[in-house]
């Protein structure tokens, strides 16, 4: 069958291998799974109720929960087949993003899961919102299989007949990094667009066993989602808590793939080496040998002889336990969202556990590109070549850029319709130049040769991100904050510098290897504030400055650091704004304003 909405995708795998186990959750100590059938029918009961609330075409719904679950993908099925335009929320957002999001989206009902979110909307106070549905069985409140009837199933087959690939599906709002969110507008199309150029990078077949934890609610996963869908997988829903361990998800599901953000993987990585650290003798040796072999390592480029017989002993008796610990099963890690350090995917990906990096946005639907999986084209330090369905143009003509580098504009039938109610923003993302309209992604990258003649897309740093020194050079933050990560005493980092003599950087420590590291240097640990004042903890910290900083230009080199005591955060219980959007990204204007005094003291 042709899939032209987003809720063919569910039809499509009822039609082609329907599953009795589609989609499942976390039931007391097991999974409650829904089968194909059963989401095909509560989709539909569902959305009859949500008629009988009084919800019509172009209405705007919304979904929110802590966890991933079947009955938000329910929910979403519901909402589309009746024509609704659905719009979803980060359970996580500030009571403030709630009420902007809910008024200017027009937000009628809203769908939502356990704990605290039925107060956080009511709390919004928004005049619009008429009904708030829960996913939990919940005393005095409506509880959506309760609202689900048959009375509407054929005004359902008449609506959803109606539908074309080119209206309106959903409103994504943007993290909001530098002010209110945006809210974008993707159609169906748009969605699909991506979906099935991306699924050529993917290694899925009928019942492989995914596990998803990233929210629904942000497109990356979301889109990931219908390619499960399409595909027959079998979706294992559940939250980052108890993903490792011995008896984690992960070890249990033994999932053939997941998506995830960088800053999870370098959560796993720290962990694996601080349990090398841990090691004694010949073992402690073994372990730091085969990580050092990895340094070589490149993907789709045959190694000599000599090296791969030493790879196949490291992956005998050091790889093969990494990869048990995660399943024993994962044939890739897709992961997004955010810039991956290069030396984190080749570690994995040298551990025969390939990470395929890819790159886009909310307002692209939301691949741009993305490295191939078993040997289709992968490689290090890229985020892949290019969709088929996608050109892009490196635009120098606005910027002191390096030769090759620019924006990366983009065109393609996965870019956005535009901003919701914005349309003075709106044309500001989009450019006219050779005689086509293109969208200004804001991120700065250039095109490098790489294996299959493809030309592999290379991210170098957002736009907005750029700093200017008083001397007019600018400077990338990102790929050094990437690089001086790869220290373990450093959980947090930022560059700053804009307007000044020199680049300096606030550094978050990564306590539990920092008290660890005081305790093999004879320094006392009392708490985080205090030990950041020793002068040999700072001390250590500038090491990291000399150690890195040759890898960087004389003007990009970090001069001065001051070391931070707090973690930054998605979310703030105190009020306070969040250091970090929901997907991890730094909100580097929050961040500026919070410690414009421990920034002030590194220029005086």
């Amino acid at each position: 069958m042709e899939i032209t909405r987003l809720f063919d995708y569910l039809y499509h795998q009822q039609a082609n291998h329907k599953l009795e186990r589609s989609f499942g959750r976390k039931h007391g100590e097991g999974w409650k799974f829904f089968s194909t059938d059963d989401i095909v029918e509560h989709s539909r009961r569902l959305g009859s109720g949500l008629i009988n609330l009084g919800i019509q075409p172009g209405d705007k719904v919304s979904i929110v929960a802590y966890t991933n679950r079947p009955e938000w993908i329910i929910a979403d099925m519901a909402i589309q087949q009746i024509g609704a335009i659905s719009v979803p929320l980060y359970p996580t957002i500030s009571a403030k993003e709630y009420q902007y999001i809910l008024s200017e989206a027009d937000v009628k009902l809203a769908i939502a899961g356990a704990g605290d979110l039925y107060e956080k909307l009511t709390n919004a106070n928004v005049s619009s919102l008429q009904h708030i549905v829960m996913m939990d069985k919940t005393p005095d409140r409506l509880f959506w299989l309760d609202i689900a009837n048959d009375d509407n199933l054929t005004k359902i087959d008449q609506i959803s007949a109606s539908i074309k690939g080119e209206d309106l599906a959903t409103i994504i709002y943007t993290s909001g990094t530098t002010g209110n969110p945006k809210g974008v507008m993707l159609s169906h199309k748009n969605i699909i667009a991506a979906v099935d150029n991306t699924m050529v990078a993917l290694p899925l077949s009928i019942e492989s066993v995914a596990i998803s934890f990233l929210p629904f609610c942000h497109i990356f996963e979301r889109a990931v989602i219908y390619a499960y869908l399409y595909h027959s997988a079998i979706v294992y829903c559940t939250g980052t808590d108890n993903l490792g361990g011995p008896n984690g998800d992960l070890a249990t599901i033994k999932p053939d793939m997941f998506t995830t953000v960088p800053r999870l993987l370098e959560k796993v990585y720290e962990k694996i080496y601080n349990k090398g650290l841990e090691l004694t003798g010949l073992k402690k040796k073994l372990f730091f040998w085969a990580l050092d072999l990895t340094d070589d390592f490149e993907m789709e480029v045959k190694q000599g002889m000599f090296y791969r017989i030493k790879m196949k002993i490291a992956n005998t008796l050091v790889f093969s336990k990494w990869r048990e610990a995660l399943g024993g099963n994962l044939r890739a890690i897709v992961t997004g969202a955010a810039p991956c350090p290069e030396k984190i995917a080749r570690v994995f990906s040298a551990a025969q556990i390939p990470i395929i990096e890819g790159y886009g946005l909310t307002e692209t639907s939301p691949t741009l590109s993305i490295n191939r999986y078993g040997g289709k084209g992968a490689k290090l330090g890229t985020v892949g070549p290019l969709l088929d369905c996608v050109d892009i143009l490196i635009d120098s003509s606005e910027g002191d850029y390096r030769e090759g580098e620019g924006e990366i504009l983009a065109d393609g039938p996965n870019v956005m319709l535009g901003y919701y109610k914005k349309p003075e923003q709106t044309a500001k993302v989009f450019v006219e130049k050779e005689g086509r309209k293109w969208f200004r992604t804001g991120d700065i990258g250039k095109l490098v040769d790489g294996p299959h003649g493809y030309k592999y897309l290379k991210i170098t740093d957002r736009k907005k991100e750029l700093l200017k020194t008083s001397g007019g050079k600018y400077v990338a933050p990102a790929p050094i904050e990437n690089k001086f990560k790869e220290d373990f005493l450093i959980e947090q980092i930022m560059v700053v510098g804009d307007k000044q003599k020199f680049v300096s950087a606030l550094i978050v420590p990564n306590e539990e290897p920092l008290r660890e590291w005081c305790e093999a240097n004879n320094v006392k640990y009392t708490n985080l504030s205090e030990v950041i004042k020793d002068p040999k903890v700072i001390a250590r910290y500038q090491d990291c400055c000399d150690r890195f900083n040759p890898n960087f230009s004389h003007i990009e080199q970090i001069k001065k650091i001051k070391l931070i005591d707090k973690t930054w955060e998605a979310t703030r219980l105190d009020g306070t704004d969040a250091e970090l959007t929901p997907t991890m990204k730094l909100k580097r204007r929050v961040i500026r304003q919070k410690y414009a005094a421990e920034i002030e003291e590194m220029y005086s």
